[in-house]
């Protein structure tokens, strides 16, 4: 097992000269792309971002194609600022929100993301970042039978998506949100395209069950990672509609038990590192590397957030 005791993560980029995060992220792509395939997260701090018009521009200037959030399947009920820029999530300050990739509960995810701190928090509200890549050599060398279940049988997710938009949870975005529908006929249509089983309701919420979708990935540069949501759903996927217990399950149906979580959730804390957000930060994560999270906070905290394709 190889140590990582000596990888920075995330990587820190400071302001040294030009403040101008817009054209210096332009100007240094091909670093930038290095320093990300590295540490698999870059935080970018003391550059002058005091808005989110700013932060738009910076990722216009880093260049790669929009994820707009209207197109995706994520859960998280957000408002869009501009067609790059939205919240990164309406649910309640006391609300933690654990580790995963983006969207990897559905079969379309963003290849990487950025987030803007555009007001730092009074207390707490850190982003905590995981290496998967890392975490799945612990567990390869900890339970090899468990990471072999996982590989074998991948893994299958259930939600329950409320009729109207329910900002007090973090997975309460509606089905015709989610789905970009107007009437349950068009939503059946999308989650049969998708190979989704589904079921209505009494209440008008609908509840689907994703397609077998892999827990580990191979990514083209060789390195494995444990590409999921397993922690999140695990650990936070409870709100008046949904119970962790019911949310994921293998691919074939049967349960996942505490004791395949158990480790997954011991060594995730242990090498989880936090980004203590300041006013103007930028942090670039590679969404196939990094799982990221939000803590708990007090006072008023505004975390924004970008996704590339």
């Amino acid at each position: 097992m190889q140590d990582h005791a000596s990888t920075s993560f995330p990587a820190v980029v400071t302001a040294n000269g030009t403040r101008d995060l817009a054209s210096w992220i332009g100007a240094n792509r091909a670093a930038v792309d290095e320093t990300l395939k590295d540490a698999g997260a870059v935080l970018f701090r003391g550059f002058d971002v005091p808005g989110h018009d700013d932060f738009d521009a910076v990722v216009a200037g880093y260049g790669d194609e929009n994820f707009p959030y209207a197109e995706s399947l994520s859960n998280a009920v957000r408002v869009n600022l501009t067609p790059r820029v939205f919240t990164a999530n309406e649910a309640p300050p006391e609300t933690a929100i654990f580790l995963h990739h983006e969207m990897a509960q559905t079969p379309i995810y963003p290849s990487k993301l950025f987030f803007y701190c555009a007001i730092a928090p009074d207390g707490g509200g850190a982003t905590p970042v995981c290496r998967s890549d890392w975490l799945l050599e612990r567990l390869e060398a900890e339970v090899p039978d468990v990471v072999a279940k996982f590989e074998t049988l991948g893994v299958r997710y259930t939600n329950v998506m409320p009729a109207e938009n329910d900002a007090g949870s973090g997975q309460g975005r509606s089905w015709k949100s989610t789905l970009s529908v107007e009437t349950r006929e068009a939503a059946e249509a999308r989650l049969k395209e998708l190979g989704y089983d589904f079921v209505w309701l009494e209440d008008g919420s609908l509840r689907p069950t994703s397609p077998r979708l892999d827990a580990i990935r191979t990514l083209p540069d060789g390195r494995r990672v444990f590409f999921n949501q397993l922690i999140a759903a695990w650990r936070g996927w409870k709100d008046r509609s949904n119970n962790p217990s019911k949310s994921v399950m293998f691919g074939d149906g049967s349960p996942i038990e505490d004791a395949h979580m158990d480790a997954v959730v011991r060594i995730s804390d242990e090498i989880t590192a936090d980004v203590a957000w300041q006013q103007g930060d930028v942090v670039l994560v590679d969404n196939f590397v990094v799982m990221h999270g939000r803590r708990p906070f007090q006072g008023k905290r505004r975390v924004l957030a970008s996704l590339i394709k």
